[in-house]
C-alpha cells in the first residue's frame, strides 16, 4: 500500500500523469488491512486493554473479567457477521468508479473478519475454561 501511494505520487507530481485507480486501491487495501490486523491483534494479544481496574482484582476475578471480554468480542464479531453479510448483500450490485470491481468483494472482509474473530474468542474462552492461557 505504501508503494502504491509513493508510486502514484512519483506520477502525479514528477510525470505529471495521474494513475487514477490508485488512491481507490489504496483505501480498499487500507480497510483490508484495518479488519485482518484486528483479528491477528486479537489473537497475538496485542490489542489494546486497560486492566487498572482487572489487574487489582483477585484471580477469581480476573478469570471472570477475561471470560467476559471474550463473549463481548463474540457479540461484536456476531453483528460484524451478521451485519456486514447484509451490507456486502444489499451493495452486491454496485461497481467501484475506478476498479470496476464489485464492492461487495471489497466488503466481504467485514463478515469474514467477523467469522474469524469469533472463532478466535471462542477458542481463547473454551481455552480459558480449560485452565490454559
Amino acid at each position: 500500500m505504501a508503494l502504491l501511494v509513493v508510486a502514484q505520487v512519483f506520477c502525479r507530481y514528477i510525470l505529471n500523469s495521474s494513475l487514477f485507480w490508485s488512491e481507490e486501491l489504496a483505501r480498499y487495501m487500507l480497510v483490508w488491512l484495518s479488519f485482518i490486523g484486528a483479528t491477528v491483534a486479537y489473537y497475538r494479544g496485542l490489542h489494546p486493554g486497560v486492566d487498572i481496574v482487572t489487574s487489582r482484582l483477585p484471580l477469581s476475578g480476573q478469570k471472570i473479567a477475561g471470560q467476559l471480554v471474550h463473549l463481548i468480542t463474540m457479540a461484536v464479531a456476531l453483528v460484524m457477521l451478521i451485519a456486514g453479510s447484509r451490507f456486502a448483500w444489499f451493495i452486491r450490485l454496485q461497481i467501484s468508479p475506478a476498479l470496476s470491481i464489485p464492492k461487495w468483494i471489497i466488503l466481504m472482509i467485514i463478515p469474514l473478519s467477523g467469522g474469524v474473530l469469533f472463532m478466535y474468542a471462542l477458542s481463547f474462552l473454551l481455552d480459558q475454561d480449560r485452565g490454559k492461557d
